[in-house]
C-alpha cells in the first residue's frame, strides 16, 4: 500500500446521493476523520431502492426537462444475489427477526431497503444526510475547492439556492434514471405505445396486449415473466442471439424469443431479423441506463462518451482532478455493496493523505492502457465499465491500496455458484440453490460481526426457505 509518512488532514466533503454508495461513502469519510456532508433530493436514505408506484410522464424518459422519478424498481422485483453476498463487509445482510421483513435468501426490493436504513442507523449516517435537498451545481471555486449550489425542495416559499464550499466532491447518485432507448428504423412511423423499464411497475396495464421486449439482462427476464400472466402475448427480442433464433419460452404458452428488432412499420407490425412479423401493440425497453450528471461543470475535463465516464483512473478518480473529485459506483455487473465499499475506503484515505495516488501523468497512462486492452479486445466503449468477474482483481487491488483484507473467497464463489444456477435454474434460482456449504459458511463467517442468536435464527431460516 503506497502510504504517506505525513499527518492526516481533514477535509470538508460533499457526498451526493444517499443511495447505498452514498451511504457507505459517508461511514469511510466519517472514520477517516472527515467532516461530511450527504446531499439527498428525496425524504429518506436508500437511493433506487425506495420503491414507488409513481412513474415519469415521458413513458420513453427522452424528454430531459420531465420530472424525474429517481427509482426503477417494479413491484414485484426480488434480488438476483443472495443476501449472503450482497451485504457490506462488516455489516452481514442477515434475516432480522421481525414479522414484517423479507426472510427469503433471495428478498424483495422493500427488504434491501430496510437493511440500508438498518445500515444508516448503525452508524449514525442519517445525521450526516440533507433530505429533500437537491445538488443543481457542481463546479471548480479556485484554489482546488469546489462550489456545490443546492436547492430545498420541500421550500416552496423560498425558491433560492444555497453555495456552499467544500474541499472534495463523492458523486454517488446511481446510474439507474436515464433510460437508453435502442435504436429502431421505422419506429417514428409505428403507431403503438413505447416505454422503458424504468417507468415499469406492475404488469396490469399490459393485459391483453401483445408486448415486445426488447433486451436479455435482469429486467427482461423478470418483467417478460411477470407480465406473461396478464399479456396475450410476449415477444423478447436481443442483441445477444443469432439472428435466425426464434423459440418458444418453455413452461410458457404465448411467450417467445427472436433475434432484434429490424423495423417498425406503419401498419403496427414489428419485423424481427429472423423474419416474423408481429402485430404488436407496446414495445419495452429493458436496454439499460446512461450515466448521468447533469449538475456537475469540469470543463469537459469528465465527459460521457457512449457510456463511458472518461478519463477516471481505477474507474473512481478523474486523472487530472484527484482526489478532490471522485465517484463511487461507476462499474457495473458487480456485487454492488461490497465495492462501493472499497472504493470508499480507498477514497476516504486518499483524501486524507494516508494513501498516495500516482502521478496525474500515470493515472493517465493506467486508463489509456484499459483502453487499448478494451479496443483491442473488440469490446464495445459502453462496456469500459463492466467487471462481472473482473470485480475480484479489482476489490483486491482496492483492498491492497486500503491495507485492508481482500475480497472475501466464499463471496466470490457464491456470485459464481449464484450464475451457475441461474443458468440452470433460470425459474426457480432464488428458491433452489446447491451452495448449502457456502451457506454455512458465511453464517460461520458472520458471527465476528452478530450475536450467536441473532446468527442462528438466520441460519434456521435460510436453511428452512431452500427446502
Amino acid at each position: 500500500m503506497p502510504t504517506s509518512p505525513l499527518p492526516t488532514k481533514s477535509r470538508r466533503v460533499a457526498v451526493i446521493g444517499a443511495g447505498a454508495a452514498g451511504l457507505v461513502a459517508a461511514r469511510e469519510l466519517h472514520r477517516e476523520g472527515h467532516a461530511v456532508v450527504v446531499f439527498e433530493r428525496g425524504n429518506q436514505v436508500g437511493g433506487t431502492w425506495v420503491y414507488t408506484p409513481q412513474v415519469e410522464p415521458d413513458p420513453l424518459g427522452l424528454d430531459p426537462t420531465r420530472p424525474i422519478v429517481v427509482s426503477s424498481l417494479y413491484s414485484s422485483l426480488r434480488t438476483n444475489l443472495p443476501r449472503e453476498c450482497m451485504g457490506f463487509r462488516d455489516y452481514p445482510f442477515i434475516v432480522r427477526q421481525d414479522e414484517e421483513r423479507d426472510p427469503r435468501r433471495f428478498p424483495g426490493h422493500r427488504e434491501v431497503l430496510m437493511y440500508l436504513k438498518d445500515f444508516a442507523t448503525e452508524f449514525g449516517i442519517e445525521e450526516m444526510v440533507r433530505f429533500e435537498t437537491e445538488v443543481v451545481k457542481v463546479g471548480m471555486a479556485g484554489n482546488g475547492k469546489w462550489k456545490v449550489r443546492s436547492k430545498r425542495s420541500s421550500d416552496k416559499i423560498n425558491v433560492g439556492f444555497d453555495d456552499e464550499i467544500y474541499d472534495a466532491v463523492v458523486v454517488c447518485n446511481g446510474h439507474y434514471t436515464e433510460p437508453r432507448i435502442a435504436h429502431i428504423p421505422g419506429i417514428n412511423l409505428w403507431p403503438g405505445k413505447q416505454l422503458h423499464s424504468h417507468n415499469y411497475r406492475v404488469p396490469d396495464p399490459l393485459r391483453d396486449q401483445v408486448v415486445i421486449l426488447i433486451g436479455s439482462s435482469a429486467s427482461a427476464v423478470d418483467i417478460s415473466r411477470d407480465i406473461a400472466g396478464v399479456a396475450k402475448e410476449v415477444h423478447v427480442a436481443s442483441r445477444a442471439v443469432a439472428d435466425e433464433t426464434y423459440m418458444k419460452q418453455p413452461g410458457y404458452d404465448n411467450m417467445w424469443r427472436h433475434s432484434m428488432i429490424e423495423c417498425a412499420c406503419e401498419d403496427g407490425t414489428v419485423i424481427f431479423r429472423n423474419g416474423k412479423g408481429i402485430l404488436a401493440d407496446v414495445i419495452m425497453h429493458c436496454t439499460g441506463y446512461k450515466y448521468h450528471f447533469p449538475f456537475l461543470e469540469t470543463n469537459g475535463t469528465v465527459s460521457v462518451d457512449d457510456n463511458r465516464v472518461d478519463p477516471l483512473y481505477k474507474h473512481t478518480f478523474p486523472c487530472s482532478l484527484a482526489p478532490w473529485l471522485s465517484f463511487i459506483g461507476i462499474p457495473w455487473k458487480i456485487v454492488p455493496f461490497p465495492v462501493f465499499e472499497l472504493q470508499s475506503k480507498w477514497v476516504a484515505g486518499v483524501l486524507s493523505g494516508r494513501i498516495m495516488l500516482p502521478s496525474q501523468e500515470e493515472m493517465m497512462e493506467d486508463v489509456k492502457a484499459l483502453y487499448l486492452t478494451i479496443g483491442a479486445s473488440g469490446i464495445p466503449k459502453r462496456y469500459t465499465h463492466f467487471m462481472d468477474e473482473a470485480q475480484f482483481e479489482y476489490c483486491n487491488w482496492l483492498a491492497a491500496q486500503c491495507g485492508c483484507s481482500g475480497y472475501e473467497k466464499w463471496r466470490e464463489q457464491m456470485f459464481c455458484a449464484c450464475n451457475k444456477n441461474r443458468r440452470v435454474r433460470p425459474e426457480t434460482y432464488r428458491d433452489e440453490w446447491d451452495d448449502h456449504d457456502l451457506v454455512l459458511q458465511t453464517h460461520q463467517e458472520f458471527t465476528k460481526y452478530t450475536s450467536t442468536t441473532v446468527n442462528d435464527k438466520c441460519r434456521s431460516e435460510s436453511f428452512t426457505v431452500q427446502r
